[in-house]
């Protein structure tokens, strides 16, 4: 065979070399373009809408335990791969994560890397009485327990520094639902909702609370008074009417849910004489004017109804002797021992 004859057959043969490594290259970039895609594109979560929660301090090890608990994640193996592509350790931000149907493992990743959780409602409402209910309420929706709230608030230089005292501080936390994180530290949420009380006592408010002579904070210990004295909205600013009277007159407000306040004790159905000799500051039958702070949290229509409250004469209310709800107003003594009469003739005529 001649020279010539050798070196082209050689040549056929490494293009066929060449032509088949070019080939197997690209069968492995398509094979690894595919396992790829399966890694970070795919879709990897299964039906349905849930939350999943990461502490604070968790590990890489710590989030694959939760996906597995929660059985959202079809593949968790291919989440694995893709926390290595994406360089994806140990560097879990805490969260309250929203896991839906169809993300794939990359949105995944990115979402637990970069802290991408979804925000939660805090609503404060209902009758709240202490620090001790606001911080149950709080902690359910943080990260923080109750005991941690519960020092936050009680913390006097923070509650000086927004200008309240112990017993007014209660007052600057307004019924409302707020959006917030999970993570959210609770001095943190305490700043915030201090912003919250300055936009609900905007100006207006506060020019409402001046012409009736009472500081915003004195505004809300009524509101908190009058909360509890009728479950009827139509009837907050009669009685609040009542009491500012009072106030005007020097007479004491005689109201019996500070009693109940004094006392700690929001059961009693009724009000006794000896249940009015308790030494407190609450105590508005021995105490002239408003106490030193709210006996529950009132919701801001309460509020706006001691702001815009009846200009009438009364100085009395008691209950009805129809027994809804409603109440009977008196301008005079006379008057009103007429109607708590009638009242409690009703109340006899049950036994």
């Amino acid at each position: 065979m001649s020279r010539m004859k050798v070196t082209k057959l050689n040549c056929v043969k490494i293009r066929r070399t060449i032509y088949l490594l070019s080939i197997i290259v690209i069968l492995a970039g398509a094979v690894g373009a595919i396992l790829l895609f399966n890694n970070l594109y795919k879709n990897n979560t299964t039906k349905g809408v849930s939350y999943l929660y990461i502490p604070s301090n968790s590990q890489l090890n710590d989030l694959i335990d939760s996906l597995n608990s929660c059985k959202r994640v079809i593949n968790i193996n291919t989440f694995n791969r893709a926390a290595t592509i994406e360089r994806f350790k140990n560097n879990v931000k805490p969260g309250r994560y929203k896991i839906v149907e169809g993300m794939n493992n990359r949105t995944l990743v990115r979402m637990f890397k970069l802290g991408l959780q979804t925000p939660l409602n805090l609503t404060i409402s209902g009758n709240i009485r202490n620090l001790e209910r606001l911080a149950a309420i709080i902690s359910s929706r943080i990260e923080s327990d109750s005991l941690s709230v519960l020092n936050i608030l009680n913390d006097k230089k923070l509650s000086d520094s927004l200008g309240f005292d112990a017993f007014s501080f209660p007052g600057m936390f307004i019924q409302n639902t707020y959006q917030i994180y999970w993570t959210t530290k609770p001095r943190d949420l305490i700043l915030r909702l201090h912003r919250e009380y300055n936009i609900f006592w905007n100006e207006d408010r506060r020019n409402q609370a001046m012409q009736i002579g009472l500081t915003p904070k004195e505004v809300t210990t009524l509101a908190s008074i009058v909360n509890q004295e009728s479950n009827l909205n139509q009837e907050h600013p009669i009685i609040a009417g009542v009491y500012i009277n009072r106030i005007k007159n020097g007479i004491p407000l005689q109201a019996d849910p500070t009693i109940k306040f004094a006392l700690n004790d929001p059961t009693i159905k009724r009000i006794l004489y000896k249940h009015l000799e308790i030494n407190s500051p609450y105590n508005t039958y021995k105490n002239r004017g408003l106490p030193p702070g709210p006996i529950v949290l009132p919701s801001p229509d309460v509020i706006d109804s001691v702001l815009n409250y009846s200009k009438h004469n009364y100085l009395y209310f008691c209950a009805k002797p129809s027994l809804d709800g409603s109440h009977s107003f008196a301008s005079t003594l006379q008057q009103h021992n007429r109607n708590a009469r009638a009242y409690h003739n009703a109340i006899r005529g049950l036994k």
